[in-house]
């Protein structure tokens, strides 16, 4: 089964789009994604001269994309819009740099028709590099 690519589900767009693609997708319950840094992206040059490293809150928001794919996939949430509602246990266990390829996961630990809660991680190179819980609001745009 092909997947949609994430502008298709996402209302996210360049430059704040960062799922490259989702590779799985159970729904209502867990997905996978990668995003590819190829380093010319804006940040890098102010984060930081001469050693360019993904900053950690943009590992949580890859995270939340895929996320919020995994919950735009379900026919009950279809035109609404989920929004951060917090995040909690946010551990950055590896730095990522130009040209890394980040494996994302996430799961749905509780959903209901107005919030829920993920857990998600991003690897590199089979290293953890984040992992992080979710809150989040589904909103009407």
């Amino acid at each position: 089964m092909t997947l949609p690519q994430p502008a298709e589900v996402l209302p996210h767009r360049d430059p704040f789009l960062f799922l490259d693609g989702v590779v799985a997708l159970e729904a209502g319950t867990s997905a996978a994604g990668t995003w590819t840094v190829s380093g010319q992206e804006a940040f890098f040059a102010g984060h930081f001269p001469g050693r360019p490293t993904l900053p950690g809150v943009l590992l949580c928001e890859a995270i939340a994309q895929l996320g919020a794919y995994l919950v735009l996939s379900d026919p009950a949430y279809a035109g609404r819009l989920p929004l951060f509602g917090g995040l909690d246990n946010a551990r950055f266990r590896r730095q990522v740099i130009p040209g890394d390829t980040i494996d994302l996961a996430v799961t749905a630990t509780r959903m209901s028709a107005r919030a829920g809660k993920a857990t998600g991680t991003a690897y590199v190179e089979g290293d953890l590099a984040c992992s992080a819980d979710l809150l989040f609001v589904i909103v009407d745009p």
